[in-house]
């Protein structure tokens, strides 16, 4: 049964690279990612939280609210390969493309 839908796997693992684009790029706050990506809040945390997973390491600066991701270092992850990728990972997860180019 294939109805071209991706696997959950698949999703999960692009929108932590999608994330850590973002991040990379300036969105770096959860009220930032919201507004480009319109998902959930609690999605965006749990995302960002789990970058560490793919050994992409972000880290919080500031105070509570007052402050930013930045990635430290992409691991294994090679951020070029999402800069060219970008339009595909965007049509996959259902987020707006214009937003950020």
């Amino acid at each position: 049964m294939n109805d071209n839908k991706p696997s959950k796997t698949k999703t999960s693992f692009y929108r932590r690279l999608y994330l850590a684009y973002l991040i990379e790029r300036g969105i770096n706050t959860v009220p930032k990612i919201i507004a480009v990506t319109d998902m959930p809040r609690r999605t965006a945390q749990d995302t960002i939280s789990a970058l560490h997973e793919l050994d992409i390491q972000c880290r919080f600066e500031g105070a509570n609210k007052d402050g930013c991701y930045r990635i430290l270092d992409w691991g294994a992850v090679n951020p070029q390969w999402i800069q060219d990728n970008i339009r595909r990972i965007c049509e996959l997860l259902d987020y707006p493309l214009d937003s950020i180019t």
